[in-house]
């Protein structure tokens, strides 16, 4: 309980100080929302500090901070200056795909990580572990917007297997039809963030399972006649749970930020093009909301990472 306390004031703490800081960071940014070429390039001056009236931004910077977290107390991100809507409403109607798209790359990228970098390690330096390399080195160095667009060229547009962009096709579906449309529609974007995030993942596990594999009780235990799915499941598992287990804290603020690039050519409505929006824009109550959110979740995941990892971790819990 006192670690916990502990952490939740370390979270607090982090959270004022990233909040000053890209406070600060977003308006000093060129520009600003009424100098951004959202408004009518007609409009007078005296319109002008009207607006800048109506939304606060006439006031000392510090003013500026003090109201947004007043209230941020009360859950209240502000009116998005783009919509007029609320901050809240903006985020909720595009997180829905977002949470969609991210939880299912998220876990098809770390099932298939362990699986291939647990197998990979076990034929190390066979013809099987070589291929691995390299796919790791293609997806790795493989731009995700460059293989978006070969995947739309080649599969939607010459041979017309997937559609181009958007959730749902002309047609209306209805029922467990339009579920189905939905999902076709996503095959492509989850398939780019998957081959994406693989590589890099695939090589971690591969990497952790060698020094696993090289350590003397895993020699002990070859040497009792333990074939490798038992050594998987006595040794590999086991000593692979704490950094899996922390690298899944650090994805979770992944599955609210989404992909701006692959939102973008995929024209889905989500946080990434959400956020993307809003900073082109310089709507700073939505970019403030988005960032504050990711960061909220940067923290949290650590804390329950830390708090599982004291219930699977003996060495952890002496720290």
């Amino acid at each position: 309980m006192r670690l916990l306390i502990q952490k939740i004031g370390y979270m607090i703490l982090m959270l004022l100080i990233i909040s000053v800081i890209s406070f600060v960071a977003i308006h000093a940014a060129p520009n600003s929302f009424l100098s951004a070429g959202e408004l009518n390039p007609n409009i007078t001056k005296e319109s002008i500090e009207h607006l800048k009236a109506i939304y606060g931004l006439d006031k000392p910077l510090y003013m500026q901070y003090l109201s947004w977290m007043k209230a941020l107390f009360h859950f209240d991100f502000g009116i998005s200056f783009a919509s007029g809507k609320a901050v809240s409403e903006e985020i909720l109607s595009r997180l829905p795909i977002t949470l969609t798209i991210n939880l299912i790359s998220m876990v098809l990228i770390f099932v298939l990580s362990i699986w291939l970098g647990i197998k990979s390690a076990l034929r190390e330096g066979s013809r099987y572990d070589r291929r691995m390399k390299r796919f790791a080195l293609i997806s790795y160095a493989m731009p995700s917007f460059y293989l978006a667009l070969l995947l739309i060229i080649l599969l939607s547009v010459n041979l017309g297997w997937f559609p181009i962009s958007g959730l749902h096709s002309i047609e209306p579906k209805t029922g467990v039809w339009a579920w189905l449309d939905e999902a076709w529609h996503l095959v492509l974007p989850i398939f780019v963030v998957v081959f994406g995030g693989i590589g890099s993942m695939m090589m971690y596990v591969r990497s952790l399972t060698v020094d696993i594999l090289k350590s003397d009780y895993i020699f002990f235990a070859r040497s009792r006649g333990l074939n490798d799915r038992q050594i998987f499941w006595r040794y590999i598992l086991p000593n692979l749970s704490p950094p899996i287990i922390t690298m899944l804290g650090l994805s979770l603020p992944g599955i609210i930020g989404g992909s701006v690039i692959l939102e973008s050519i995929f024209s889905i409505n989500g946080m990434g093009l959400l956020f993307y929006q809003s900073a082109m824009s310089r709507d700073y109550p939505v970019i403030m909301g988005i960032l504050i959110i990711s960061a909220f979740l940067t923290l949290l995941g650590n804390i329950i990472a830390d708090l599982i990892l004291l219930k699977v971790n003996p060495h952890f819990r002496a720290r």
